[in-house]
């Protein structure tokens, strides 16, 4: 299936409270364009999908398998599957995430 349309055509989601979603699903990924509030923050988890996040605007501080690092436009980060991270905008943030395979639960 191929799809033509403008991100902000795309309705946003709240997933966790501060982090508003617009999302792309594929056959085998997930494509999530972020906007996320000043001091919202994600616990620590993980998953089994594969992420590669980038930071499109703001600073965002990512704790990945331990290693705490704040974060700015153009900073690409990769989180291996199963790999325990957390975040926290510091600023507003704007963010792209990929995951593989598809995140079911943001559809």
């Amino acid at each position: 299936m191929m799809v033509n349309q403008l991100i902000s055509e795309i309705e946003p989601k709240e997933i966790i409270k501060g982090y508003k979603g617009r999302f792309v699903h594929t056959e085998n990924m997930t494509i999530a364009f972020w906007e996320v509030e000043a001091g919202s923050e994600i616990p620590l988890h993980n998953h089994i999908h594969e992420q590669v996040s980038q930071i499109i605007d703001g600073e965002f501080e990512m704790n990945i398998g331990g290693e705490i690092k704040i974060h700015k436009p153009g900073s690409v980060l990769v989180i291996p599957s199963n790999v325990e991270h957390s975040g926290k905008a510091i600023t507003p943030c704007k963010i792209l995430d990929i995951f593989n395979p598809v995140r079911e639960d943001y559809k």
